[in-house]
Order: C-alpha cells, then structure tokens, then sequence
C-alpha cells in the first residue's frame, strides 16, 4: 500500500530535479516486456560482471543463492562470512557518516551553477514524501487495524506516535528504537512470545517509509530523465521496491543506499542514480527521520492488531 500510495503521488505530483548529464541520450525501456527483459538478464548475470558494473540486481540474487548454499557449510565458514558482513556493515556507517560533506560540496556546487531555484525541487519532493507518509500513518494503518480488531484505531495510533514515532524520529534509526517499542508493547499489555519476535523482525522487514522513499525519487529520476513510465513499469517497481525495503538496513539512511536497484529498472545510469542518493542525504534530516518514525511506529501498532489480548 505504501510504494502504491507513493506512486501514485509521484503520477500526481511529477517533480523535476536538478541533475548532472540529465541531458545526456538515454535509452529507456520501451515496454514493460523490454522491463522484465532487462531484470531476467541483470538476475542471470555473471557475479564477477555484476559486481564490475553495478548491477544491483545480480548481486543481490547471487548474494541470495550463495546464502542459500552456505546453510551447508560448516561453522567455521558461518563465522568468517558473518564477520565479513559486519566489516561491509561498519564500512557502511563510515561512509554515512562522512556523506554530510559529500552532500555539502554537492549543495554548493548545485547553488553555484543554478542558483537557489534547484532548492525548490527539493522542497516540493520532500512535501510528496512526507505527504505520503502522512497518509499510511494516518489512514491507511489505522483502516488496517479496524478492519483487524474492529475497534476505533486511532487511540491506538496516536500512542504508537507518541510514545514510539517521535522517539525514533530523533534517533533515525529502527534498531536503535528496538527497546522503546518493547518498553511500548510491554505497557500495552501484549503477549511477550509476540512481541519479543515481531518488533525486532518488524525493525528489519517492515519498512513501509523505505517503500516510499524508494519509489517517489526513483520515478523523480524517470520524471526528469524524461522516461515515460507505464503503469505496468510502475507496479512492478512497486514490487521490487517492496521487496528491496525488506533488505533496507536500519540504520539512518539505509532505504536511500537502495535507489540504484530500483532505478536499473529504467536503465538509469549509476551516476544519476547516486546523484539521487544524494538528494536523498540532502533531505534526509527531515525525509529519514519521518521515514524511520511511521515505519517504528507500525511495528508496535500492527504487533497490537494482531495481538488476541489486545483485540478483545
């Protein structure tokens, strides 16, 4: 619901970026066969190719057949691949962390060739995405738990905010809000064997914001590329956009590292992607932190609705 609340924002409300080499020849996919085409390749690729040019896609099913291969190896080998994960992961923060002065140079370099009018898409994007995320938190969520438990959801709903959204809104950061939503669901008198698997798993899987984030500036991307999307593309970006918010890590900033995948969709090169990425970091002090409070705040909620003690 969420990645088709925001395409169909994006439909509504097109938003034109500033981007380098956006003038640059693109050969867009021509049909949705052309999409499906394009992905079946990108998923067959050789992995060594696939890590050379990019291709998001290849890594990520190659990265899944070879988890799937290593349940058979010994411990030993569990061990060395799962500290090799963390390094990647530490690695990962590194670079977020130092991305605010990436984003700096990216900001002033913009401002210098275009002057202070490039700020205005950012704004009118940041407006689509925290509009959207208004709506899954405020009436989409809510019909879902009425439809659930037959009860008024709103009191529900505002609790979650307060006391769980506002929380994460200022950390930024679902594992980081992990004790307060157990804290929550604790006081909310639900069921510990629920709870105590459904809010760790939903800080990992349950990323309506990262569907959201994902779809609205990679369709802002398409928009400015000026590549028409059908709406068969774009319910298939949907989709992978769901499925890649799933992977999103909890981490401030995590869903933004995903738009490259969503964008090789459309044949959209790497550097106008990562110019997306970009953005993204610009308007993450407010996008991120909207983001990571609607999807926080919804593991608590839907753990609730689905609670028989909280039903009754």
């Amino acid at each position: 619901m969420a990645a088709l609340t925001a395409v169909g924002a994006s439909f509504l409300f097109p938003t034109e970026l500033v981007l380098i080499n956006a003038d640059i020849a693109q050969v867009p996919p021509a049909d949705l066969k052309e999409v499906l085409t394009n992905l079946l390749m990108n998923l067959v690729a050789n992995p060594i190719n696939a890590i050379a040019e990019a291709n998001y896609i290849g890594i990520l099913a190659w990265a899944i057949i070879i988890g799937f291969a290593l349940r058979q190896a010994s411990d030993t080998a569990r061990n060395v691949v799962g500290d090799f994960a963390d390094a990647i992961s530490q690695v990962v923060k590194w670079i977020i962390a130092l991305a605010p002065f990436g984003i700096l140079g990216l900001v002033a370099s913009t401002v210098a060739e275009t002057g202070f009018a490039s700020l205005a898409g950012y704004a009118r994007i940041l407006m689509v995405l925290i509009s959207c995320m208004l709506f899954i938190a405020l009436v989409a969520n809510p019909l879902i738990v009425l439809i659930k438990t037959g009860k008024n959801p709103y009191p529900l709903v505002f609790r979650c905010l307060r006391e769980s959204g506002i929380t994460a809104f200022f950390t930024r950061s679902s594992a980081a809000n992990i004790p307060v939503n157990m804290n929550l669901a604790r006081k909310l008198g639900l069921h510990e064997d629920t709870y105590s698997v459904t809010i760790p798993l939903g800080a990992t899987i349950n990323m309506a914001g990262a569907a959201i984030t994902i779809n609205v500036l990679t369709l802002a991307a398409a928009h400015t590329l000026g590549i028409e999307v059908t709406f068969a593309s774009a319910l298939l970006l949907s989709l992978v956009a769901t499925i890649s918010a799933c992977g999103a890590s909890g981490v401030a900033g995590g869903s933004l590292l995903l738009i490259p995948l969503a964008a090789s969709l459309f044949s959209i090169p790497n550097d106008i992607a990562m110019q997306v990425v970009a953005i993204g970091f610009i308007i993450g002090v407010i996008q991120d932190s909207a983001e990571t409070a609607l999807n926080s705040s919804t593991d608590v909620l839907f753990t609730a609705a689905a609670d028989p003690t909280y039903s009754r």
